[in-house]
């Protein structure tokens, strides 16, 4: 499609050779609304930590939100829980845990569901054995959300 001319009445467009003219209206629709921003609550737990159940591929998880890790990150065990083919499909990384350095997979995630909040093509991290015990909702997902500290739980929104 090429717009070959136009002013405030018309404009003249070509497609595939065919050149149409099309009027300009002057209805301006006044029923315009901001889209409504995906959300989460996402509650402290016992342990003041903050938990919610969430989804990765369609399958549920326990998420920790963990604002120190680079991306959502679990162990091997619970990538094969999930069926993520992270040794054929990942790439062998080193990474820094809270016990040190330690052997892992970087993948991309296909969708991760928290709340109303969903995400596709998430960078994801599976490290070798079996912790962490809980799926670490990093920085890859939540970098893309404002998070507000309500209290008793933190508020996710979505930026776009």
């Amino acid at each position: 499609m090429l717009l070959i001319s136009s002013d405030s009445r018309q404009a003249l467009i070509e497609v595939d050779g065919k050149r149409d003219t099309y009027n300009l209206g002057r209805h301006v629709s006044s029923s315009y609304s901001e889209p409504e921003r995906q959300s989460a609550k996402v509650w402290r737990d016992e342990t003041g930590s903050f938990t919610i159940l969430g989804s990765i591929n369609g399958r549920t998880v326990q998420f920790l939100l963990d604002t120190g890790a680079t991306a959502v990150a679990m162990s091997g065990v619970e990538a094969r829980r999930l069926g993520i083919a992270y040794k054929r499909k990942g790439t062998p990384i080193a990474v820094g845990t809270a016990s040190g350095m330690a052997r892992a997979y970087e993948v991309t995630l296909r969708e991760v569901r928290v709340g109303a909040i969903t995400r596709r093509g998430v960078r994801g991290f599976i490290i070798e054995g079996n912790s962490p015990t809980q799926v670490l909702l990093g920085m890859s997902f939540l970098s893309q959300l404002t998070m507000q500290d309500k209290g008793a739980y933190l508020l996710l929104e979505s930026r776009f």
